[in-house]
């Protein structure tokens, strides 16, 4: 955030900082599970070994300053030259001998890393298959809220921030703090602890920097990290909306509106950079100040003969070494703490209420006859505002109910119960006696299949699409389903038959194709129980009869609630509903319904004068 905003509201800055460390704790405990599994030896092996690599690269680049020390005094004729090491190497062979000794350093960080791959992705693996599983878990309420675009940009910038933080955080801190010891020792051991006084001033002023500019920074990425979303849901939403944006003529517009979200991106990026630049001069400025101070007190040493010019080397040797981690830790730092940032939004997201879960006694649902019974059920989406009040009606063995009414009178939330999509307020629902919010949810979604008002379908083939009714059915079986839903002579029509693609949604196919497609799907799935959801109101008068016939056909022998708009469409139920404001005002057959003259006769009468004036 700009420093003015942190000025202005300064009591609220400590709160932020120690809400940001504690959620940053809490994200460090959920990883750690992975680096350290229970019950996965093979993991727990690989840390261990990967450990003991860090730790010997380590030592060896410790060790590498002597080596060179000894190789400037040998050629300088400084220093004790009768020396074993001296006499026996020379100055030619500790050269060689630093020169291997840097290789090996390397070579057992390569080794290090090529060990661990296999944990760090098998990490990345679970994680991500736990939230992908876990959105799809989540209630239908959710999914109705939630924006596609920010969701995906939350869930890639999660997993990266996990890969960063398993890798970083395990071999560059760690070794970090090691190598840092390591050569405070040595300098107040071999020289002096004026040395080691120096040191450790020099790096807590550059921790205590790079830490503080750094949580700085961190709210300027998290401010620029929200533009970016935004942009991105802004986009894809656009796009996903194509054909409305064409029919509005709104490209301009949509333009605008996604060039709006970029430009609040462009001014948090430039925040980012020029706070970037700040934090990194003033990194340099530390460090050199501490590497000039050593280097003189080394230089004074040489001066006064207490020092070899070997020493001098291996002091200055020493301040690079640790120069160049010490610099990269700013870096490690801030993508740490971005990380964090990115993880802790993914484990928010691992964290949201399942609002429909499995009873923990729950047993898959036995459906024997397919009877449906609503007694007295009451729903709302907003306690506010109730959709239905004390909903009760019965679907016999085979029977077909259909369920009519105006928009919002709660025709699709009765379906949306069914499936259990929400649990029902009060009341109940039950299928051949047992209560939905008794069995498992995949069990029940099992048995029912649902023919939506706009089937969607995969970005793949139609062959893919009618087999989602179930994977394991061999070709026959789909071109079986595809028959009995009129849409194999189509199909094989096709230059590519059934591996036709489809296209994002299915929009390469008209509706009436994607419909048939849904329905070839669903009769494939073979339920015993159906829901048809409008599944014709989206389509013109002469396709809609021809799929009403196929779903008289699917309907033979299963228990059918339809969802309808268009009264025509369900003349033949077994007994009409009419819903009203969330209550059953009539029920019957479209016959006694007629007769009645009641609510019912007068949106029959209503829909067929619209129709005739509209021939």
């Amino acid at each position: 955030m700009p420093a003015d905003t942190s000025a202005s509201t300064p009591d609220l800055a400590p709160q932020a900082a120690s809400d940001a460390r504690s959620s940053g704790w809490r994200t460090i405990r959920k990883v750690a599970p992975y680096l350290w599994p229970e019950g996965q030896g093979w993991v727990k092996r690989r840390v261990v070994i990967s450990l003991f690599m860090l730790v010997l690269a380590k030592v060896i680049a410790v060790y590498i300053p002597f080596l060179y020390k000894g190789a400037v005094d040998a050629l300088a004729g400084d220093g004790d030259s009768s020396a074993a090491w001296m006499l026996i190497f020379g100055a030619v062979g500790l050269t060689v001998a630093y020169g291997i000794a840097r290789a090996a350093n390397v070579g057992f960080q390569q080794l290090r890393d090529a060990i661990f791959a296999r944990v760090g992705q098998r990490a990345l693996r679970q994680l991500a298959l736990e939230t992908f599983s876990h959105i799809h878990a989540l209630s239908l309420r959710y999914h109705i809220t939630r924006k596609t675009g920010g969701l995906s940009r939350i869930i890639e910038r999660g997993v990266k921030g996990v890969d960063f933080l398993l890798r970083f955080m395990l071999f560059s801190v760690g070794p970090l703090i090691l190598e840092l010891a390591l050569t405070g020792i040595i300098l107040a051991v071999v020289f002096d602890i004026n040395y080691l006084l120096v040191l450790t001033v020099t790096i807590a002023i550059y921790i205590w920097f790079t830490f503080k500019v750094t949580e700085w920074r961190v709210r300027i990425r998290k401010e620029m990290n929200d533009q970016d979303t935004d942009a991105n849901q802004k986009a894809i939403d656009s796009l996903l909306n194509y054909e409305t944006v064409k029919y509005f003529g709104a490209e301009a517009r949509e333009a605008e509106r996604y060039d709006n979200a970029m430009a609040g991106y462009e001014t948090a990026a430039i925040k980012t950079s020029l706070s970037l630049a700040a934090l990194n001069f003033g990194q340099s400025l530390i460090i050199t100040t501490g590497l000039v101070i050593v280097m003189v007190m080394a230089a004074l040493g040489v001066q006064d003969g207490s020092l070899t010019v070997g020493d001098f080397v291996m002091v200055n040797a020493y301040m690079i070494q640790i120069t160049m981690p010490l610099n990269f830790l700013g870096t490690v730092y801030r993508e740490i703490r971005q990380s964090l940032v990115d993880m802790g939004q993914m484990f928010d997201l691992l964290e949201q209420p399942r609002e429909v879960a499995d009873a923990r006694d729950a047993q898959p649902i036995v459906v024997t006859e397919g009877e449906i019974r609503f007694d007295d059920v009451r729903f709302s989406y907003d306690p506010a505002r109730p959709i239905l009040k004390g909903i009760s009606f019965r679907v016999a063995p085979g029977e077909t109910v259909a369920l009519v009414g105006p928009s919002g009178s709660g025709k699709s939330t009765i379906g949306r119960l069914l499936f259990r999509f929400y649990d029902v307020a009060e009341g109940s629902v039950t299928i051949d006696g047992q209560d939905l919010r008794d069995v498992t949810q995949d069990s029940l979604h099992a048995q029912i299949g649902v023919v939506p008002q706009d089937t969607v379908l995969f970005n793949d083939t139609i062959r893919y699409n009618i087999a989602y009714g179930r994977p394991t059915a061999s070709f026959a079986d789909i071109e079986a389903a595809a028959r009995a839903a009129k849409i194999h002579d189509f199909i094989s029509a096709l230059p590519d038959g059934y591996e036709t693609a489809v296209g994002e949604r299915g929009l390469k196919l008209s509706g009436g194709e994607k419909q048939r497609v849904g329905i070839a799907r669903t009769l494939l799935k073979d339920p015993p129980i159906l829901l048809l959801d409008e599944a014709t109101s989206a389509l013109d008068t002469e396709t809609e009869r021809d799929i009403q016939n196929e779903l008289k056909m699917m309907g033979h022998g299963r228990s059918v609630i339809t969802i309808a708009h268009r009264l025509s469409t369900v003349v033949d139920a077994d007994q009409i509903i009419v819903l009203e404001a969330g209550k059953i005002v009539e029920r019957g057959t479209h016959d006694a319904l007629l007769a009645r003259g009641g609510r019912y006769s007068a949106m029959w009468q209503r829909q067929m004068s619209e129709e005739e004036a509209a021939a």
